[in-house]
Parts: structure tokens; C-alpha cells; sequence
């Protein structure tokens, strides 16, 4: 079925243009500009120096987002990510691969790693997110349940920092069995949305407990400082 729909016709999810592409080029080039980012959290800089990281430092060695989270990607993540719909995949990873950054970061990592989610919130969408970008990115490098999530995971939007840092504090470990598969590793941990990086930075954390030697985040969309309640 999935082959199927990749021959078919198809509309652009932003401008509605058909026949097209999920994502047609002319909207691509419109709102997926490259941007000047913090190398460590993916906020777009307007001056020299990062407050957010001078604020909160980052555990990760690097950081990467393709766009912004703001019209038209706020859109296309949701019908992706809260509509069920995951043949927007294909489109948005290949958004990802072709951002500043990406293709050297996935070249050089040896594992690939989606950010989890808990198994109540995979029960009610049906499928991770994350997982279906990383499998499109890097299908040979991504594994799927090295990192794992505790069961209890309320919805944070609208959550200050402060309220997203108490809930995900330990949230994440890496699977026994799986830690001397990260000892010394370069990993990218792939996420949709990255907005106060609480999850992805205690996500990075527990990948350090287990020795990963560097740690790549890559998002689709970050969400700017002034939407980010830092």
C-alpha cells in the first residue's frame, strides 16, 4: 500500500498544488532558508553569542534543526505527527537530509537513535514520530529501542521550562543490554520539535552515562526563543 501511494499524485501539504510533490520545491525554497543557528541548541542567532546556552549550557557536543517551527511547518508536523499521518515522513526527512550540517553529521555517526516515546503516548498515536524520520534519514544506522522512556508522559505543550525539566528529570535510560553497543559511539538522537530541549537534553544525558563519545541532535523544527518560554 505504501508503494502505491508513493506513485500516485500527489498534493503539496502547503500550497495545495496538484499534481505535486508532499512538499513541492517552490514551497520548499519559499520557507526552509537556511538560518544562522546556535551550533549547540539550534536557536537562530541575531548576535554573536547563544544566551539560551549561556543560560542552559547544552549537553549536547552539537545541534542541528532544519527549520523553524512556525507557518507552514507548525502545520505539516501536526497532520504528521497528530493526524496519522506518516507518509509526510519521506517528505520532512528528506527536508532534514538537505539542511546545513546533516549529511556530515549522519555520515560520521554510527547509530542513529529516535527519541522515544512512553508506551502510552505509542499506544494512542499508533506510531513514533521520531522513529519514522530517523528510518528515512539513515535505515541502516537507526536503532529503534536503544534508548527507552518511562510509561507515564502527560502533554507539555503550553509547560514552562522549569514544568518540562521536572517532568522528564530521569525519564530516559539506555537499554542494559545496549550500552556497550553506545560505549564510544557517535550518535545523532533524531526529534520532529525541539522546544526547550528539556526531553532531548535528559535524552542526552543518559546516552553520556553510557559513554556515547559524541552526541548529535538533529530536529526538524526548533522553536524560537520567544515561543520557547526559557
Amino acid at each position: 500500500m505504501l508503494k502505491l501511494s508513493r506513485s500516485l499524485p500527489s498534493i503539496c501539504h502547503i500550497c495545495r498544488r496538484w499534481p505535486s510533490q508532499p512538499l513541492c520545491t517552490p514551497c520548499v525554497e519559499r520557507f526552509a532558508q537556511p538560518t544562522q543557528r546556535c551550533p549547540t541548541c539550534a536557536l537562530t542567532l541575531t548576535q554573536p553569542k547563544c544566551h539560551n546556552c549561556a543560560q542552559h549550557p547544552s549537553p549536547l557536543d552539537a545541534c542541528v534543526a532544519a527549520v523553524s517551527y512556525t507557518f507552514p511547518w507548525a502545520g505539516c508536523i501536526a497532520r504528521f505527527k497528530f493526524q496519522a499521518d506518516p507518509s509526510l515522513a519521506r517528505a520532512l526527512a528528506h527536508l532534514m537530509r538537505h539542511a546545513p550540517w546533516v549529511e556530515p553529521a549522519l555520515d560520521a555517526a554510527t547509530l542513529v537513535v529516535p527519541m522515544p516515546l512512553s508506551p502510552t503516548r505509542l499506544r494512542e498515536r499508533g506510531f513514533n514520530q521520531a522513529l519514522e524520520l530517523a528510518r528515512h534519514l539513515a535505515p541502516h544506522k537507526t536503532h529503534a529501542y536503544t534508548l527507552l522512556r518511562r510509561g507515564d508522559s502527560a502533554h507539555q505543550v503550553g509547560a514552562s521550562r522549569q514544568e518540562r525539566l521536572d517532568h522528564v528529570r530521569d525519564a530516559f535510560w539506555v537499554a542494559p543490554e545496549l550500552v556497550s553497543a553506545v560505549r564510544r559511539q557517535r550518535v545523532v538522537l533524531v526529534d520532529d520539535v525541539m522546544t526547550t530541549g528539556a526531553s532531548m537534553y535528559e535524552a542526552a544525558r543518559a546516552l553520556q552515562v553510557a559513554g556515547a563519545a559524541h552526541i548529535t541532535g538533529l530536529v526538524l523544527a526548533r522553536t524560537e526563543e520567544r515561543e520557547a518560554h526559557h
